[in-house]
């Protein structure tokens, strides 16, 4: 019995320093911001899991501004945003930053208005009046230039209740350049920025927030990335694009944004993907980058994060479109490479 119980002992002791090493080998890399990639960044880590166990990755989805401030202030060891750093942000950060491209996607206005929801699959917006429902100069929805949008229509006599982000988001980014290219009174009065400070309106925490404020509140009309407006089942509108098509926002159609500005796209990836030409390009599309100091000062963590992203825009790319985001087409996958090879790994 002594011998038995000294046999058990020896294999629970064995057990508790297998299960030290493992602990001691398993990585934790913390990141932080955008919601917008939230769902395909979930899913990536999620599967790269299954291919390196001694990795482990905490994300916290806090909205572009808080991505962009944490890993300026090191205290992430990377940062996500859908809005491109400021060359003022980028020299207050210290050090050099990359912004590497993930995967496009679409920013969608979507609605609760339930009188037209069996009228037709979805409302159509003309630029002009999604800039002029922003800035609370159309109030009403059977206001007359939404009528002409949507012939046929019947659009209830109803007050029309914007909700828009409370927080530093990415997702506001490309809405708001979105309206600053297409809207000489908003760019004005308004402008672009991970922030603005909005005429009008009701303030969401994240796309879950704006998502969750949409659905419960009648007669609002709020702006998403499309995945979130898919997963809770709201309509979303048509936008008018820059040669005059009504396009519905979709992976094929963010696609087609996203390739009409590869060719020209500057070699540090901060583009702007907004209002392209293309007859079925989508208008209100971005790209949403990872944010990595070139430098980095933790050799395992460097190297851990390196293979990781040379993973995300090669293998990783098949997991895109499932969740409604466009993949990086291979010229463009190709150029990041070589910038994540310029990451600095002591």
């Amino acid at each position: 019995m002594k011998k038995l119980l000294t046999i058990i002992g020896g294999v629970f002791i064995s057990l508790i320093i297998v299960s030290g090493v493992f602990a001691a080998k398993l990585l934790l890399i913390n990141g932080a911001g955008a919601t917008f990639p939230y769902p395909i960044y979930s899913k990536w880590f999620y599967e790269y899991a299954k291919i390196d166990e001694t990795v482990n990755f905490n994300y916290q989805s806090i909205g572009s501004g808080g991505g962009i401030r944490q890993i300026s202030e090191k205290t992430v060891d990377f940062g996500a945003t859908d809005g491109p750093m400021t060359d003022e942000q980028l020299q207050k950060a210290g050090a050099e930053i990359f912004h590497l491209p993930m995967v496009a996607g679409a920013v969608v206005l979507t609605y609760n208005l339930q009188e037209v929801s069996n009228s037709r699959s979805s409302l159509r917006f003309s630029p002009d009046v999604v800039a002029d429902i922003f800035l609370g100069k159309i109030k009403k929805w059977n206001d007359g230039r939404i009528a002409q949008d949507n012939p046929g229509v019947n659009l209830p006599d109803k007050k029309i209740v914007v909700v828009h982000r409370s927080d530093g988001s990415g997702t506001t980014f490309i809405f708001v350049d979105y309206l600053s290219e297409i809207s000489g009174a908003w760019k004005s009065k308004v402008g672009k920025g991970t922030s603005v400070d909005w005429p009008v309106g009701l303030g969401g925490k994240g796309n879950e927030g704006v998502t969750g404020l949409v659905k419960q509140t009648p007669g609002s009309i709020g702006y998403v990335e499309l995945s979130y407006a898919v997963k809770n089942k709201l309509p979303y509108g048509d936008i008018k694009n820059i040669a005059g098509n009504f396009i519905t926002p979709s992976l094929e159609s963010t696609t087609k944004a996203l390739d009409a500005k590869v060719d020209t796209m500057p070699s540090d990836f901060r583009v702007s993907l907004v209002n392209p030409s293309g007859k079925d390009a989508y208008p209100i599309a971005g790209l949403t980058w990872i944010l990595v100091y070139k430098k980095q000062n933790d050799k395992a963590k460097g190297e851990k994060i390196v293979k990781f992203l040379n993973w995300a825009v090669t293998d990783g790319q098949k997991y895109a479109a499932d969740l409604l985001y466009a993949p990086l087409p291979n010229s463009l996958i190709t150029k990041i490479q070589n910038k994540i090879s310029e990451i600095q790994v002591k």
